[in-house]
């Protein structure tokens, strides 16, 4: 199995649905995006969707003018079509980072994962908190900085600035499979104190 997998988060219909500018960069995106999910499973890269389902009563869940989004079995929870390929796999979560109290490390674990690229919704907050905690377990971290959105474009540079510093490659998605096809994976991030 391969030793590369992809992480998307947010790519579901109340997720971006939420307002019109994630709305307009995910619409804008969507045939870059799709592209290369279909390049990085053409070289049996395995793709995890990160699938935000919250509790109608959990007092932390965003509320979107008093509803709560992607509930469990509604429509709005879903991961986008576009997106979805027969054999990728759904990965739940309750919070921002995949990682959270869910089995996704075991899971990559068990097919031999090392390193995670991660693209989706939003850069700052799942994107970000995510990276983290795979970096904190010792994944070797990527983020295609053409394949993550933020609704405010200063909030997605301030947060790949951040990553670029801390725990992730960040370049874009050309530059990214380059890198694969050419070395076999990404390099470790190290860390730098002062």
């Amino acid at each position: 199995m391969s030793k590369i997998a992809v992480l998307t988060s947010g790519l579901q219909y109340d997720i971006v649905g939420k307002n019109p500018e994630r709305q307009a960069a995910i619409s804008a995106a969507t045939a870059h995006v799709t592209g290369f999910l279909s390049d990085m499973r053409k070289r049996g890269h395995p793709v995890f969707h990160l699938q935000l389902l919250n509790e109608p009563d959990d007092p932390l869940a965003e509320r979107y003018d008093g509803r709560v989004p992607a509930l469990r079995g509604t429509a709005g929870a879903e991961v986008i079509t576009e997106f979805l390929d027969p054999d990728d796999i759904v990965q739940e979560r309750s919070k921002d980072s995949g990682f959270y109290e869910t089995d996704l490390h075991e899971r990559l674990q068990a097919i031999g994962v090392e390193t995670l690229i991660l693209i989706g919704l939003q850069t700052q907050i799942c994107i970000q908190t995510t990276a983290a905690d795979a970096f904190f377990r010792g994944y070797i971290v990527g983020v295609p900085s053409d394949c993550v959105f933020s609704a405010v474009e200063a909030d997605r540079q301030r947060a790949l600035e951040w990553l670029e510093g801390y725990c992730a490659t960040v370049a874009d998605s050309e530059e990214i499979l380059r890198t694969i096809d050419e070395n076999g994976g990404l390099p470790r991030k190290e860390t730098k104190t002062p």
